[in-house]
Protein backbone atom coordinates (compact mmCIF):
# COMPACT_ATOMS: atom_id res chain seq x y z
CA UNK A 1 0.00 0.00 0.00
CA UNK A 2 1.26 3.55 -0.46
CA UNK A 3 0.53 6.57 1.70
CA UNK A 4 1.10 9.66 0.79
CA UNK A 5 0.47 12.82 3.00
CA UNK A 6 0.88 16.65 2.24
CA UNK A 7 1.14 17.85 5.44
CA UNK A 8 -1.42 19.85 7.38
CA UNK A 9 -0.48 23.19 6.57
CA UNK A 10 -0.96 24.23 2.46
CA UNK A 11 -2.62 21.82 -0.34
CA UNK A 12 -0.60 20.27 -2.69
CA UNK A 13 -2.21 19.34 -5.50
CA UNK A 14 0.08 18.63 -7.91
CA UNK A 15 1.20 16.01 -6.19
CA UNK A 16 -1.92 14.46 -5.59
CA UNK A 17 -2.97 15.06 -9.44
CA UNK A 18 0.36 13.26 -10.20
CA UNK A 19 -0.47 10.15 -7.66
CA UNK A 20 -4.34 10.25 -8.85
CA UNK A 21 -2.78 9.56 -12.51
CA UNK A 22 -0.39 6.71 -11.23
CA UNK A 23 -3.63 4.71 -9.32
CA UNK A 24 -5.76 4.79 -12.63
CA UNK A 25 -3.22 3.14 -14.71
CA UNK A 26 -2.39 0.74 -11.47
CA UNK A 27 -5.45 0.07 -9.93
CA UNK A 28 -4.21 -3.00 -8.70
CA UNK A 29 -2.11 -1.26 -5.94
CA UNK A 30 -3.84 0.20 -3.06
CA UNK A 31 -3.38 4.15 -2.85
CA UNK A 32 -4.37 6.27 0.36
CA UNK A 33 -3.56 10.03 0.41
CA UNK A 34 -4.21 12.72 3.19
CA UNK A 35 -5.01 15.05 0.77
CA UNK A 36 -5.55 18.47 2.48
CA UNK A 37 -7.72 21.04 1.65
CA UNK A 38 -6.55 21.99 -1.99
CA UNK A 39 -8.86 22.17 -5.09
CA UNK A 40 -8.28 18.76 -6.81
CA UNK A 41 -10.32 15.71 -5.43
CA UNK A 42 -8.54 12.49 -6.45
CA UNK A 43 -10.72 10.07 -8.47
CA UNK A 44 -8.68 6.73 -8.66
CA UNK A 45 -7.90 6.39 -4.85
CA UNK A 46 -8.49 6.46 -1.64
CA UNK A 47 -8.18 9.57 0.58
CA UNK A 48 -9.03 12.16 3.28
CA UNK A 49 -8.77 15.98 3.56
CA UNK A 50 -7.53 15.41 7.65
CA UNK A 51 -6.28 12.32 9.37
CA UNK A 52 -6.40 12.24 12.94
CA UNK A 53 -2.84 11.56 14.75
CA UNK A 54 -3.31 8.13 15.35
CA UNK A 55 -4.87 6.81 12.16
CA UNK A 56 -1.57 8.76 10.18
CA UNK A 57 0.52 6.59 12.54
CA UNK A 58 -1.03 3.30 11.75
CA UNK A 59 -0.81 4.25 7.71
CA UNK A 60 2.46 5.44 8.49
CA UNK A 61 3.31 1.94 10.45
CA UNK A 62 1.41 -0.45 7.46
CA UNK A 63 2.39 0.97 4.17
CA UNK A 64 4.81 0.00 2.03
CA UNK A 65 5.91 3.09 1.08
CA UNK A 66 5.36 7.04 1.52
CA UNK A 67 5.18 9.37 -0.76
CA UNK A 68 5.33 12.99 0.55
CA UNK A 69 6.33 16.71 0.45
CA UNK A 70 9.14 17.52 1.90
CA UNK A 71 8.18 18.41 5.38
CA UNK A 72 10.14 17.07 8.14
CA UNK A 73 8.20 15.53 10.79
CA UNK A 74 6.75 12.83 7.83
CA UNK A 75 10.75 12.38 6.82
CA UNK A 76 11.81 11.42 10.39
CA UNK A 77 8.88 9.05 10.72
CA UNK A 78 9.16 7.40 7.79
CA UNK A 79 13.06 7.12 8.23
CA UNK A 80 12.13 5.84 11.16
CA UNK A 81 9.89 3.14 10.64
CA UNK A 82 12.08 1.85 7.57
CA UNK A 83 9.78 2.91 5.14
CA UNK A 84 10.55 3.93 1.53
CA UNK A 85 9.93 7.64 0.91
CA UNK A 86 9.38 9.93 -1.86
CA UNK A 87 9.67 13.15 -1.54
CA UNK A 88 8.44 15.98 -4.07
CA UNK A 89 9.02 19.41 -2.71
CA UNK A 90 6.53 22.28 -2.78
CA UNK A 91 7.63 24.88 -4.94
CA UNK A 92 6.95 29.06 -4.05
CA UNK A 93 7.28 29.47 -7.66
CA UNK A 94 4.53 27.47 -8.87
CA UNK A 95 2.37 28.71 -5.96
CA UNK A 96 2.69 25.32 -3.63
CA UNK A 97 4.53 27.80 -0.60
CA UNK A 98 5.75 30.56 0.68
CA UNK A 99 9.67 30.05 -0.04
CA UNK A 100 11.60 27.43 -1.52
CA UNK A 101 13.09 26.27 1.65
CA UNK A 102 11.80 22.79 0.73
CA UNK A 103 13.93 22.70 -2.58
CA UNK A 104 16.92 23.49 0.37
CA UNK A 105 15.51 20.86 2.33
CA UNK A 106 15.63 18.13 -0.59
CA UNK A 107 18.51 19.86 -1.57
CA UNK A 108 20.66 18.95 1.67
CA UNK A 109 19.20 15.42 2.11
CA UNK A 110 18.91 13.80 -0.84
CA UNK A 111 22.26 12.33 -1.02
CA UNK A 112 21.13 10.25 2.22
CA UNK A 113 20.00 6.82 1.26
CA UNK A 114 16.74 5.97 2.29
CA UNK A 115 15.19 8.66 0.51
CA UNK A 116 14.23 9.85 -2.89
CA UNK A 117 13.70 12.82 -4.02
CA UNK A 118 11.15 13.72 -7.31
CA UNK A 119 10.43 17.25 -8.71
CA UNK A 120 8.13 16.57 -11.11
CA UNK A 121 4.86 13.90 -12.19
CA UNK A 122 6.74 11.77 -14.63
CA UNK A 123 10.01 11.46 -12.10
CA UNK A 124 7.36 10.31 -9.13
CA UNK A 125 5.37 8.11 -11.67
CA UNK A 126 9.29 6.38 -12.50
CA UNK A 127 10.08 6.12 -8.72
CA UNK A 128 6.43 4.35 -8.25
CA UNK A 129 6.89 2.57 -11.57
CA UNK A 130 10.29 1.01 -9.89
CA UNK A 131 8.73 0.11 -6.45
CA UNK A 132 6.58 -1.82 -8.88
CA UNK A 133 9.03 -3.85 -9.97
CA UNK A 134 9.68 -5.54 -6.82
CA UNK A 135 11.70 -2.15 -5.44
CA UNK A 136 9.01 -1.40 -3.15
CA UNK A 137 11.58 -1.52 -0.14
CA UNK A 138 10.44 -3.83 2.96
CA UNK A 139 7.91 -2.75 5.69
CA UNK A 140 9.89 -2.70 9.51
CA UNK A 141 13.66 -2.67 8.34
CA UNK A 142 15.29 -0.20 10.77
CA UNK A 143 16.76 2.26 9.35
CA UNK A 144 20.31 3.05 9.76
CA UNK A 145 21.35 5.34 12.97
CA UNK A 146 23.47 7.61 11.04
CA UNK A 147 20.41 8.76 8.48
CA UNK A 148 18.21 9.30 11.41
CA UNK A 149 21.03 11.20 12.77
CA UNK A 150 21.52 13.15 9.86
CA UNK A 151 17.69 14.52 9.13
CA UNK A 152 17.55 15.08 13.08
CA UNK A 153 20.67 16.96 13.14
CA UNK A 154 19.39 18.84 9.81
CA UNK A 155 16.14 19.80 11.20
CA UNK A 156 17.34 20.95 14.18
CA UNK A 157 15.48 18.06 16.23
CA UNK A 158 17.35 16.62 19.05
CA UNK A 159 17.55 13.15 19.43
CA UNK A 160 14.78 11.48 21.35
Amino acid sequence: MIFATVGTQLPFDRLIRALDDWAEAHGDTEVFAQIGHGGYEPRHMEWSHDLHPQEFRERLETCDAIVAHAGMGTIISAVELGKRVIVMPRRAALGEHRNEHQLATVARLGHLQGLEIVHDPEALGAALARGQSGVMGSAGAAAAPELIAAIRHFSGLAAA
